[in-house]
């Protein structure tokens, strides 16, 4: 009889890590979670399961320096794709859960967002900043089929002419190009497209759940071909496993139509560590040990580096061929392009003549 295989197939984490914040309360916080959204399946189940949670506030102050946006929300906590390296899995640690299997099996979703977000267009001490949609999970992951969170909050930003930005890495935002181009017209959009390899096997081992990589190519393409600037998110970059594809990754979404690109180099922050570690010597046994070290060379000899500024890049010989790659790289294939400021003069000046109706 044949051994079965310890992967799980169509799942990044192949394992559930021991919550940090773990203690009776939210061991009791995880019963209840678990009693709503999957009354009578089987506590192991593969299947993902959906629960509706109601926050009060949708729109989130980013701190971080180092990370590009000042404003982002998300329609959605934990994420189906199950990118195996994803930073967001620490934060389903605060709901009880666990930031590995749990991420991608229990998502929580919010839809009331659209309601939370016109309250805060709608506030008089609101000024115009873009806001990023997906700032920590995806907000066209799979469940955006189903409730279509992400595009009633795409309709209030057109109602409001207020600059909004988008990062995935689903083809499924071509659904709402008819939105997206109305906010083109005013410069009120802008997509980042993240695409970590062009090779498909690469693909379903890291990001298992996601778009195919010719879908994201093609939605390059066609966002760009629609007047909609797109950035192309090179991240994260991981040595062993895709730090061989960034001219090739440049080069082909420089053809697609994308403005600019952008990168990281992977960190294994929090849980992440243990997570990704176990996946790797499940999925790419030959080269584990290999991958590892090569992130540890390049974060000072730890898989995470949370110094700001030094985190996202990484530093030493390994980091420097990265940057020096993704340099030539802009040099050679965006010459001439820029991805343009997003307009935030129309929300103000309808801001100034429709709230003072609110009194």
């Amino acid at each position: 009889m044949k051994e079965q295989s310890p992967y799980i197939k169509g799942r990044g984490a192949q394992m559930n890590v021991h919550n940090r914040f773990f203690s009776e309360s939210t061991e009791l916080l995880d019963d209840f979670l678990n009693y709503c959204a999957v009354e009578g399946d089987a506590p192991e189940s593969n299947k993902t399961s959906f629960l509706e949670v109601f926050p009060k506030t949708i729109v989130n102050k980013v701190e971080s320096p180092d990370v590009g946006m000042g404003f982002s929300m998300n329609m959605y906590q934990g994420c189906e794709h199950g990118c195996i390296y994803c930073y967001a899995r620490n934060s389903h640690e605060y709901w009880g859960y666990s930031a590995g299997l749990d991420f991608e099996r229990k998502i929580l979703v919010k839809k009331n967002a659209p309601q939370l977000l016109e309250e805060k267009l709608k506030s008089k001490n609101w000024t115009a900043h873009t806001i990023v949609m997906s700032g920590n999970t995806d907000c066209y992951q799979p469940a955006e089929r189903q409730f279509e969170i992400t595009r009633k909050c795409l309709e209030v930003f057109l109602k409001y002419r207020h600059p909004v930005a988008i990062i995935t890495k689903n083809s499924l935002i071509a659904r709402d190009l008819d939105i997206l181009k109305e906010l083109a017209k005013d410069n009120l959009i802008g997509v980042n497209i993240s695409i970590t390899s062009l090779s498909e096997k690469t693909r379903m081992l890291v990001e298992p759940r996601t778009a195919t990589i010719k879908k994201r190519i093609e939605t390059v393409k066609l966002l760009s071909e629609n007047g909609i600037p797109v950035n192309v998110m090179l991240a994260p970059i991981i040595p062993g496993i895709n730090s061989h594809e960034i001219l090739p990754m440049a080069k082909a979404v420089s053809e697609a139509g994308a403005l600019s690109i952008a990168y990281t180099v992977v960190r294994l922050n929090g849980a992440i560590g243990e997570i990704f570690s176990d996946w790797i010597r499940k999925a790419m046994p030959d080269r584990a040990d290999k991958v590892l070290h090569q992130i540890a060379e390049c974060h000072g000899g730890t898989l995470n580096d949370s110094r700001w500024g030094n985190r996202m890049r990484g530093e030493g010989e390994l980091a420097e061929m990265i940057r020096s790659q993704v340099a030539l790289a802009r040099k050679k294939y965006f010459a001439g392009k820029q991805f343009p400021p997003l307009n935030k003069s129309l929300y103000e000046q309808y801001k100034g003549g429709q709230f003072s109706l609110f009194g």
